[in-house]
């Protein structure tokens, strides 16, 4: 009898090659109503799980896959006689692949549906079957992310090595421990610390140059439900960003913005370095405002992080990229075309800047 490889998933990228890879080696498909739907609509074969388990999908299909054909067939251990055996008396077939990727929680609320929509875009079956593939990671593959398709036919193939297996339950835990932390987030009102253990959910974004010390290795995390700040600032132009260039810039804009609020007729320019402002300015226009604040301490400024208030125009670049300055880093709520060629035009520094 052929292993079952059970795919229920709602990111549906590559999965038409992944199930037939698997079909070719020998596994047979167990699958959920919509993904067997979009599996049979392409010609892939599948035995559905209401039909495996003679139960149909309840509750509005809030229940589909807790049953103990499912969760027996994943967390049944292979080298266990006893396991084997119960199988055996039960009619449950084993489970040896578990592809699941969950309903879109956190695109749901970014996407400001209601609270009852929210609310039903928390998924439990697909928790409990990752979980308890993870746990048994010793017989069965969990797969929770499509990038790993061809890794996992790979590894059927014998080219990759047992290790891989715990790199899968890993990351599988590292999967539903982030979706639950941002369910807790939400419920919470966005509050990590509002009860004594603290779980909060982050996306790596990027690998940064390095950390503090051009020995440490970095990477820029994001929150998903607070899109504001330096974290999620758009690069437009120049190197990757160190850790330093980020510390930096997270300073220069919050002083920025404070001065903006404090006199928002006018137009702001905040340079700071190591942390610490060297030059603040207002005046009517970013040029000036950037000339000013560069002159409160030229040599402190050389080598800065600049945040402007205010949108760059050509004028207010010509006076960054004249004779004589050198920046890292620059950042602003946006950039005219015609800014962003002055930079790109400049030989030097203006190649490598960071424009934000």
């Amino acid at each position: 009898m052929k292993p079952f490889a059970l795919l229920s998933v709602t990111d549906k990228s590559g999965l038409l090659d992944f199930a037939r890879g698997l079909v070719r080696r020998g596994y047979e498909i167990l699958s959920t109503g919509g993904t067997g739907k979009f599996l049979a609509d392409n010609d892939v074969d599948y035995t559905g799980v209401s039909y495996y388990t003679g139960m149909p999908e309840i509750l509005g299909g809030r229940v589909k896959t807790l049953h103990p054909k499912v969760h027996g067939g994943i967390l049944a251990r292979h080298e266990s006689p006893e396991d084997q055996a119960v199988l055996e008396e039960l009619n449950i077939r084993p489970i040896r692949i578990v592809a699941v990727n969950l309903y879109p929680f956190e695109q749901t609320v970014l996407a400001g549906a209601s609270r009852e929509e929210i609310i039903e875009n928390i998924d439990i079956g697909g928790p409990a079957m990752i979980r308890a593939a993870a746990k048994n990671a010793e017989t069965v593959l969990v797969v929770v992310d499509p990038n790993d398709y061809d890794d996992v036919l790979q590894f059927l193939d014998g080219g990759l090595g047992p290790e891989f297996r715990e790199k899968l339950r890993a990351k599988a835990f590292a999967h539903t421990a982030y979706y639950d932390s941002l369910i807790a987030q939400f419920f919470s009102g966005g509050d990590p610390f509002a009860y004594d253990t603290v779980t909060v959910g982050y996306r790596k974004s990027a690998q940064l140059r390095y950390g503090e010390n051009p020995h440490q290795q970095a990477c820029l995390l994001q929150s998903p439900f607070d899109r504001t700040g330096v974290a999620h600032a758009e690069p437009l132009w120049g190197k990757e960003l160190s850790y330093n260039n980020l510390l930096d810039a997270d300073a220069a804009w919050n002083l920025v913005c404070d001065m903006k609020a404090l006199r928002p007729s006018l137009r702001a320019c905040a340079i700071i370095k190591h942390s610490n402002p060297c030059g603040a300015a207002w005046c009517e226009s970013l040029a000036d405002a950037y000339q000013a604040a560069r002159e409160a301490d030229p040599i402190s400024a050389f080598g800065g992080i600049v945040a402007l208030s205010d949108p760059v125009d050509e004028e207010a670049a010509a006076a960054m990229t004249a004779q004589g300055n050198f920046l890292e880093v620059v950042l602003a709520p946006d950039w005219s075309e015609g800014a962003l060629k002055v930079f790109q035009d400049r030989s030097g520094w203006g190649q490598s800047v960071r424009l934000l």
